[in-house]
Formats: C-alpha cells, sequence, structure tokens
C-alpha cells in the first residue's frame, strides 16, 4: 500500500459515507491476501518457440503437423473458417462457440509445400504453414492476408499456466476494427488495447481503455479482402497494434503489426475469410445466432436509476403521454430495491409493482428491472440464504466464500461458471416476473467490488467450476458476465416459455449475442462522450453483438440542450435506443430542455416508431445471417479507402445511411456517401456516389439518406404496415426484405421479397412469390420521383 492507496483510504473513509470506507478498505487487504496465498509464484520461466518441422499428419479438413518443441492442429471448416490450435488445444471446451463448433470440410485437404511447410487449400481460404511455424492466411487466388509468426511460450520452471505472445503481419492497407466495446474508433489506431473487462468507476471517454466489454476479435479490412481472427482464450491479455504504410522507406510497405500477448489459456485461433457479409454470417454460425429482442424492445425506452416510487413512475409516462412522445418501456434501476437487496423491491416505494406494470402494459408500456450478481451477505436475505444452501458463491483458495464490496454493502458473488448455479439463479427471475417485469437490464457484471485502493473487481485467486474443469478468476472474470446473462435467460425460456426473453448486459464476451445485447455503460457526457458512443455500437456490430446502444446524454452529468437532443437523434437510430435520467445525469426527459428541444424530440421519436418495422426486420435478418443493424460505411465495398476511415456516419439496414451531428454548433456537415444514388430524406434530393457532399444538419434534425431502389417497411398513419420505396435510377431495379412482426412468441416469420422497377415517371413494385410476382399486400408509397 503506497502513499497515493492511503490518501485514497482515508478520502474514502472520511467522505461521509465512513461504514462503506472502512469495509471498501478491508475488502483491498482480503483481496491481496488471498492473491498472496492463493495464486502461484512465477518464479523463473523457460522461453519455447516451436521449433523445426518433423512432420504431418493428414486428417479431416487438414491434420496435424509436429515441430520439435510443440505441435499445431489446423482444420478448415465445411463454413470456410479456419481453427488452428497450439500444443494439443482443440476448439473445446469454449464459452464461445456454441455446439461442436466445427464440422471438417472433407475436400480439404494437408499437402506439403516449398521449403518443408505444409499447407491446406479449401474453397474460400489457403493456410500455409512455415517449416518454423508460420501460420499464413491467403485468398484463394493465393494474397496473404494475415501471417502469424512462430509463437513465443513463456513456462514457470516449477509448473503452471504459461503465458504467451503470438506476433501477426497483415498488409500495409489494412484497417483494424472489433475488440469488444471500444470507445475509441472504430477504427482502432496504434496503440495497446488490454481484454479484461473492466469498470472504470467514472464516467468514460475516448480514451479510456479497457472498458466493460472486451473480446479478442478483430476484423481486419484491406484491399485484397476481409478477415476476422479469434484468439479463442479467456484470460488477461492485450492487443497491441500498429497499421502499416505504403511506400515507406526507398519506396516499400511496411506491413502493419499486431501483437497478442497472453497471461494464460491455450493458444487457439480461428480465421474467416471473406466479405464482411461472409465473414460475419461464418462468425455467426460458430458463436451462435443473435437472440431476437421482443418488438417493443426495439422502440423508445427511458431509464432512471431509482425512480423514487410509484408516483414517480406514473409521473414519468404521464409526461411523456401528454406532450405526445412515444415510450414502450421504463426501466428501474437498482435503487428501486429494498436496501439494494436484489430481486427485492422496497415494499414503501413500490407496493404494488404489479398493479402499476399491468397499467403500463395496457398503454403498451413494458417494465424492464435492472439486476446485478453481487448478493448481500447477510442472513435472513432470501437469495443468500437460497444460494448458500445450494453453495452457489465463489469462494477462494481456502474454500471461504469470497466478500466483495457494492451498493448494496458487503457482497459475495454466485459463480456462474456452475451449471447448477446458474439453473438456481435463472430461477429467482420468477420473482420479477410476478412482479410484472417484463425484460432485464444487467449491471455491474465484469463482476465488480469496490475496494480502498482502486481495484474493482474479485480476486484472481478465487475459485470458479468452469463446468468442473476447475480455474481461477483470472480464467473466469472475461465470461463471469456471459454466464450471467446465460443464467438469466435461460431461466426466463424456461419461467415464460411462450415470450422471447430480454436481457442485456454492460459486460459480456465472444457470443454473448445468444442471450441479448449490451448498452455503452457509464460514457461521459459530453461531445466526446456522443462520438465514443457510436464507436461502441460500430465495434460491437463487427465482433457479432448486432443489438447495443447507448445511455441517451451520458451518465456523469446534465447535457446542454444541444448535446441532448443530437445524442437523442442519434440513438433514434442505433437498435437499443434509451434516455436516461437520474442521480448521476442529472436531466432526462425531453421536456426539461425547453420547448424547442421539445418539439425536435418529439420528431425523433415519432421517426424511430415509423421505422420500428423496418429494426423488426433488422432484428430477424440479424439472427438469420450475423449482420448487424448498425454498419460501417464500408460494408458493402470494403475496398473503398476512403469508406474505411469514415467514423463519423453509418449504415442502418441496406436502406439508410445516417449521418449524426457530433459537433457543436453544427449546421452544415460533411457526408462520405458510398457508390450509387442516394436521397436526402428530408429534401427528397439524390446525390451520386462515391462522393463527399455537404448538406444542412438543422437542430430540427440529423441528415439520413435513403439508398435509391430502396424498399424500406414503415409504420403508416393507421399503425398498420406500409412501404416506403425510393426511386431508383431509369432503367434500374431495386428491393428489400421484410419480416413482418410475429409477436414476442417464438413463431419464424417469412421474409418477403420485394422488387421495385423503374418504368419512366413510375415505380412498380412486386411481391417475389412461387410462380411469379405478387401485389404486394400492404399500401405503398413511392419517394424520390421529384
Amino acid at each position: 500500500m503506497d502513499g497515493r492507496d492511503l490518501v485514497r483510504s482515508v478520502s474514502v473513509v472520511g467522505s461521509g459515507r465512513a461504514a462503506r470506507g472502512l469495509l471498501t478498505m478491508r475488502a483491498a487487504w482480503r483481496r491481496r491476501r488471498a492473491d498472496a496465498a492463493g495464486l502461484p509464484r512465477r518464479g523463473v520461466e523457460r522461453a519455447r518457440v516451436p521449433g523445426q518441422v518433423q512432420g504431418a499428419e493428414p486428417g479431416p479438413g487438414g491434420g496435424l503437423i509436429r515441430f520439435g518443441r510443440s505441435e499445431l492442429r489446423i482444420t478448415v471448416a465445411v463454413n470456410g473458417a479456419v481453427f488452428w490450435g497450439w500444443d494439443g488445444a482443440g476448439p473445446q471446451p469454449s464459452y464461445a462457440l456454441v455446439g461442436a463448433g466445427l464440422e471438417p470440410d472433407p475436400r480439404a485437404v494437408l499437402e506439403p509445400d516449398k521449403d518443408g511447410g505444409w499447407r491446406v487449400v479449401a474453397e474460400r481460404v489457403t493456410v500455409v504453414v512455415s517449416r518454423h511455424g508460420a501460420v499464413q492466411v491467403c485468398t484463394p487466388g493465393g494474397v496473404m492476408l494475415r501471417r502469424d509468426l512462430p509463437p513465443r511460450w513463456w513456462e514457470p520452471v516449477g509448473g503452471g499456466p504459461a503465458r504467451w505472445t503470438q506476433r501477426s503481419e497483415v498488409a500495409a492497407d489494412a484497417r483494424f476494427f472489433g475488440l469488444g466495446g471500444r470507445a475509441a474508433g472504430p477504427r482502432l489506431r496504434d496503440g495497446a488495447y488490454r481484454l479484461w473487462n473492466t469498470d472504470p468507476g467514472r464516467a468514460f471517454g475516448p480514451g479510456d481503455d479497457p472498458l466493460h466489454l472486451t473480446m479478442p476479435v478483430q476484423l481486419v479490412v484491406a484491399d485484397a479482402g476481409t478477415h476476422l481472427v479469434f484468439h479463442d482464450t479467456t484470460w488477461d491479455g492485450t492487443v497491441v497494434l500498429r497499421e502499416g504504410e505504403e511506400g515507406y522507406g526507398s519506396g516499400h510497405d511496411r506491413a502493419g503489426r499486431c501483437e497478442v500477448r497472453m497471461d494464460g489459456g491455450p493458444l487457439r485461433c480461428w480465421a474467416m475469410v471473406g466479405t464482411p457479409a461472409r465473414v460475419l454470417y461464418t462468425w455467426a454460425a460458430l458463436t451462435g445466432a443473435p437472440a431476437v429482442p421482443p418488438a417493443w424492445a426495439l422502440g423508445h425506452q427511458h431509464a432512471r436509476w431509482g425512480l423514487g416510487g410509484e408516483q414517480e413512475v406514473r409521473r414519468v409516462v404521464t409526461g411523456h403521454q401528454e406532450r405526445g412522445l412515444p415510450l414502450d418501456a421504463v426501466h428501474l434501476g437498482t435503487g428501486h430495491y429494498a436496501d439494494q437487496r436484489v430481486f427485492t423491491a422496497d415494499p414503501e416505494r413500490f407496493a404494488k409493482l404489479p398493479v402499476l406494470a399491468e397499467e403500463l402494459r395496457r398503454d403498451g408500456i413494458r417494465l424492464v428491472s435492472a439486476v446485478e450478481p453481487a448478493v448481500r451477505a447477510e442472513p435472513g436475505n432470501a437469495v443468500y440464504d437460497s444460494g448458500s444452501a445450494v453453495d452457489a458463491f465463489v469462494r477462494d483458495a481456502a474454500g471461504r466464500s469470497v466478500r466483495g464490496v457494492t451498493r448494496a454493502g458487503e457482497s459475495v458473488y454466485p459463480d456462474f461458471t456452475h451449471a447448477r448455479v446458474r439453473k438456481w439463479w435463472g430461477g429467482l427471475y420468477e420473482e420479477r416476473l410476478e412482479q410484472g417485469f417484463a425484460g432485464f437490464w444487467h449491471d455491474m457484471d465484469e463482476p465488480t467490488s469496490f475496494n480502498a485502493f482502486g481495484e474493482r473487481t474479485l480476486p484472481r485467486s478465487a475459485r470458479h467450476a468452469l463446468e468442473g474443469r476447475g480455474g481461477d478468476h483470472r480464467e473466469a472474470h472475461n465470461v463471469y458476465a456471459l454466464c450471467m446473462a446465460r443464467a438469466g435467460y435461460e431461466g426466463l425460456r424456461e419461467l415464460s416459455p411462450k415470450e422471447r426473453p430480454f436481457v442485456f448486459s454492460r459486460s459480456g464476451w465472444a457470443g454473448m449475442q445468444r442471450y441479448g445485447g449490451t448498452w455503452s455503460g457509464d460514457v461521459a457526457t459530453g461531445w466526446p462522450g456522443l462520438r465514443a458512443s457510436l464507436s461502441l455500437v460500430l465495434n460491437l456490430g463487427l465482433c457479432g453483438v448486432p443489438y447495443s446502444g447507448s445511455d441517451v446524454g451520458g451518465r456523469d452529468g446534465s447535457p446542454s440542450p444541444e448535446l441532448y437532443l443530437r445524442w437523442l437523434q442519434l440513438g433514434a437510430y442505433l437498435p437499443l435506443f434509451r434516455t436516461h435520467a437520474g442521480p448521476h445525469a442529472g436531466r432526462g426527459e425531453p421536456w426539461e430542455f425547453g420547448a424547442e428541444v421539445l418539439e425536435h424530440a418529439r420528431a425523433a421519436l415519432l421517426e424511430r416508431r415509423r421505422l420500428l418495422p423496418y429494426f423488426v426486420t433488422l432484428a430477424r435478418l440479424a439472427r438469420r445471417t450475423g449482420a448487424p443493424y448498425v454498419r460501417p460505411l464500408w460494408w458493402g465495398a470494403p475496398e473503398d479507402r476512403a469508406l474505411r476511415d469514415c467514423g463519423d456516419a453509418f449504415l442502418l439496414g441496406d436502406g439508410l445511411l445516417v449521418a449524426p451531428v457530433l459537433d457543436p454548433g453544427a449546421g452544415r456537415r460533411a457526408v462520405r456517401l458510398p457508390r450509387g444514388r442516394w436521397y436526402d430524406t428530408a429534401t427528397e434530393q439524390s446525390y451520386e456516389g462515391p462522393a463527399r457532399v455537404v448538406v444542412d444538419a438543422p437542430l430540427s434534425r440529423i441528415p439520413v439518406f435513403a439508398r435509391a431502389g430502396a424498399v424500406l417497411p414503415v409504420r403508416g398513419a393507421d399503425d398498420g404496415l406500409e412501404l416506403e420505396v425510393w426511386a431508383p435510377p431509369q432503367g434500374r431495379t431495386g428491393g428489400g426484405l421484410v419480416v413482418a412482426d410475429a409477436g414476442d412468441g417464438w413463431e419464424e416469420p417469412e421474409i418477403e421479397r420485394y422488387v421495385a422497377r423503374r418504368q419512366g415517371r413510375r415505380v412498380v413494385v412486386g411481391r417475389e412469390r412461387e410462380g411469379g410476382a405478387g401485389e404486394p399486400p400492404c399500401p405503398v408509397r413511392v419517394r424520390g420521383l421529384g
């Protein structure tokens, strides 16, 4: 404990919360003492590399290559994904994958290559392994996309997990994306990015890293092609990126570089090659189809930290209704619990929750409950008592319950890496359903434990089941929230089998889309925070998590009217659209910012409601294809370098391009348009891309463009389905997909395909069906003919 730690401890104790300050000091000492006793000392380490190739054994989809000091198993799956694992590592066990995760491609054969190496040639990818253990991923035409140099391990002489480093090279023009939720980006510039889910303990901005949700998933875009790489280990690590440079030094290119450093875990990797759509489709096939949120969860949701009581909830709802502001859900933070006891609502402030929930549901509004993993360690607390009875809580190396400090006070933590514990926890949601809640917001699930040293996690020596394998928190930390989301999702499926669960989490890991989505967490109030929220959503989508959003207005202050409005206008086009107010957010309802903001906010909220059928379609398509709702501008043209560098606009599905205003005082903004014709949806003026155009961005709206030929499902004036068709160019055709809202159940609705044809001054729209085209079953409105 150094001087800074002591000062921090004293400040906590003397801040007016002396009791919690003393608890956090005690938790800090316990954590450090537990780690000192429970973690093995690394001591002297021995470095190792694979050595020279010794031989190979072909097998289904690839085979086993033996080196002097290691072995490499490589397999190409039928969907084109490539797996390789060192030192006997296989695809399973894995928290990211669904099922076996791998069906070998019988056409892919391991065969000798030049200079004593080996190669596997498949339909979509060629993999070349050098005689020293370098692994090269190439296009079918042989163009290199990525070259992993021979890895290096550092093994403790006295035994224990080895740490390892994998260095890679990519093309000089390549750009990096992904790595989970990153506030900087979406293009990831040169620097180090930590792979450790972290509660920063304060509002964050673009310069902060790591954040709540990290994952070792990189999407790399270059002229030669796009590829995704996933290093499947859950341990703490760091990814160091350095972009390349063309014509660097005597006209030679400098390759881009990536270095992955992991503190432990298997060295195994997945790679997939193709267009961005193909890559994300393959990734979803490996890690699971994204959950489809209920239709109401694609509307406007509003959160308050505590919402003082039932009357305040009604006040907020009435305020929206009287001002004509659409509202689909109200979120109650953990402040609505009795003494912060999870699953126990305050009986004085929320005496008739089921009655309140039923009243709101009749008005089309659902209640969403915040749930934290920490359980107050207090005999008589029903959750603590039932969890103790089934031995649900994490223990340390000596067998004692691990205790931390949260808003609830001294707390214990369920071990969600145990199937029995997930079953127990999932059953607890019955109480929430009986109270009338329709959705669940998982918070503080990194997991977070306050202490006086600024550390906000459990001891690394804490023991976890890890599905029967056994291990400690170094391996379990990054998947803790993923397993909690699984527990909630599976419990809700069993408790309410006719309705799709709605779960979204602050933290998570690769594969979390199977159980729901996420939101930005405590993003800072300010224009940098607004920009960071867009970066988070874009990169999460490229990592396979299509449903995400941010808290409109930020978390730590009272936004200016202009900032609030611009944030709300952006949020109206993000998958999770949530406004937020409470003790940390200051003002949060649109009418608190003045009449002008209220008018423009109403327009944005009504436009979101009008586009709800489009969001429903995007949600269904995401489940079937893995494509995110929110896509970077280069999604359909990754070879366009100008689009790769554009991070201030995005595509919403195939049909819309959204250009939010991210700077104060802007009345106009420049927009980069991809190839094709685009219509300004406010003026219907057309523009030809690729181009950079400057358009008006008054306070009343942000620029939104529609692709020529797009067929968009929208809500009509009578609240029925309507097709909005943007005229294709003369002599050209367009089209779109529509998936009707099938309610909140499990029915898989049919995908409807529509084609729009330009015939002189007319646009003819037909529905593609077996046996020929048919008339659309709903009204059609054509735009862009002026």
